[in-house]
């Protein structure tokens, strides 16, 4: 189960029930999943940065993991349409990059998904500016840090790919950043 964040925003002209369409927007946005991570959805993956709702429209602030990443459109539209299907008017989709996504809004229950999908989750940041920290990983396969780093371009740009010295599987980690 997913925290679902509280109301940060209330209008002078809220209604009573404004609290509880807040909510069920947040729990519409549980089924709204990532298209590149099919297990994973938006709230695990941290990318909701905020969510409003007005009398007459919806808004979500979404966050890109990194920019140019070609699922923001899918995600904005599958998040339209969720919403929308749930009775929703006016769903406004902003892309925002402040406050900047980090690997550390994913949820400990999408860190859990990610591994079990094959990715190592992202490891800790590094404080101060320093860059992250790529070369090792642990094997989602084996749990093993005997790991090397074979390229720091995967398939997308959120991802890294890792080779396994214990159980000899290649395997991708999502980047910490």
């Amino acid at each position: 189960m997913v925290n679902i964040p509280q109301a940060q925003h209330t209008s002078p002209y809220a209604q009573p029930n404004d609290e509880a369409r807040l909510q069920q927007v947040w729990k519409m946005l549980e089924r709204v999943f990532d298209p590149e991570i099919p297990s994973l959805n938006v709230i695990e993956l941290g990318i909701i940065a905020d969510v409003r709702v007005h009398t007459r429209n919806v808004e979500v602030d979404m966050t890109p993991t990194f920019v140019g990443c070609p699922a923001l459109d899918r995600i904005r539209d599958d998040i339209t349409q969720t919403l929308e299907s749930s009775g929703e008017h006016g769903v406004i989709v902003n892309v925002v990059r402040d406050p900047a996504w980090t690997s550390d809004r994913i949820t400990p229950e999408g860190r859990r998904k990610l591994k079990e999908f094959g990715l190592a989750p992202p490891g800790p940041r590094c404080s101060g500016g320093e860059t992250p920290n790529l070369e090792h990983a642990t094997c989602p396969f084996c749990n093993s840090i005997d790991t090397q780093l074979e390229s720091i371009f995967g398939p997308t740009l959120c991802r890294s790919i890792h080779y396994c010295q214990s159980c000899l599987q290649s395997f991708e980690q999502f980047k910490p950043v």
